[in-house]
């Protein structure tokens, strides 16, 4: 049947994930139209497209048994040298999105994996270009600072045209809301909320 790449990620909702999405097409990074703006969960991941409904039984299960967590982004960092990204911290929610990704990737659950580094969570805004570019990313971000409530998670499918799209949201515990997609509109600045 063939074979999928899956990611789980926390959708940053409107109007931050928006405004970051074109600071980092702004920056100079190709692939920013094709990425929803997001905390990692479980990063991409190729599956057989068979395994679809366990892993969707699995995130569901995770998912009623979560409570929302308050997260707050603010200023920027960089894993240069070690790998060529400038990204938004996440400066509350840490201990929640690290135990939230933990249970996603347990081991004896369908989406089992290793990763390359060790867990952290944050919001990458620039991956790839030229080191100047990611100087400016980092330096014309470091001001940034967003807060909301976290209410779920989602899955995506990435598309042959390297396009992440959204397949299934999964809201925590039976009555809560899930995070609200992110709008087509790139072009609104968000309101400061810290």
């Amino acid at each position: 049947m063939g074979t999928v790449t899956l990611g789980v990620s926390i959708a940053v909702p409107e109007p931050y994930g928006s405004f970051l999405q074109r600071k980092r097409a702004d920056f100079g990074d190709l692939a920013a139209p094709g990425i929803p703006t997001h905390i990692t969960l479980l990063p991409p991941t190729e599956v057989s497209a068979d395994a679809l409904p366990g892993i969707e039984r699995h995130l569901a299960e995770v998912a009623a048994g979560c409570r929302p967590f308050p997260l707050r982004l603010e200023g920027t960092g960089t894993f240069r040298p070690l790998s060529p990204v400038v990204y938004v911290k996440v400066t509350e929610g840490v201990t929640d999105c690290t135990a939230l990704q933990a249970r996603i990737r347990a081991a004896s659950g369908p989406c089992a994996r290793e990763l390359q580094f060790p867990y952290h969570p944050h919001v990458t805004v620039a991956h790839g270009i030229d080191e100047a570019a990611m100087d400016r990313a980092q330096a014309g971000l470091r001001d940034f600072c967003a807060t909301w409530t976290i209410g779920g998670f989602a899955l995506y499918e990435q598309g042959p045209d390297a396009v992440w799209r959204l397949e299934r949201e999964y809201p925590f515990g039976p009555r809560t809301a899930a995070v609200p997609r992110q709008a087509a509109d790139l072009s609104r600045p968000p309101a400061a909320s810290c």
